[in-house]
């Protein structure tokens, strides 16, 4: 698909995408989390990852103390 000569690339082959900045690869994990400064006990915010880059996102999120679960794709709720 092309917007003003702009290139969106092939389409994806998978539903669920990594939230990594720039990777394309389908997501097998869910980190949900929560800023605990801005946000209730009820609100939480779910980044998608893959293998590689599971580790990288949970890394960031733990080093600043928000409180973290990650479940696999499969386990999310709709």
């Amino acid at each position: 698909m092309t917007f003003s000569g702009l290139s969106l690339g092939a389409p994806l082959e998978h539903q669920h995408t990594c939230s990594r900045a720039g990777c394309r690869d389908e997501a097998a994990w869910a980190l949900v989390w929560r800023n605990p400064k801005i946000h209730t006990q009820d609100r939480r915010k779910t980044w998608l990852a893959c293998d590689e880059h599971r580790e990288v996102l949970a890394a960031f999120l733990t080093d600043r103390s928000f409180p973290l679960q990650v479940l696999t794709v499969g386990e999310l709720d709709d």
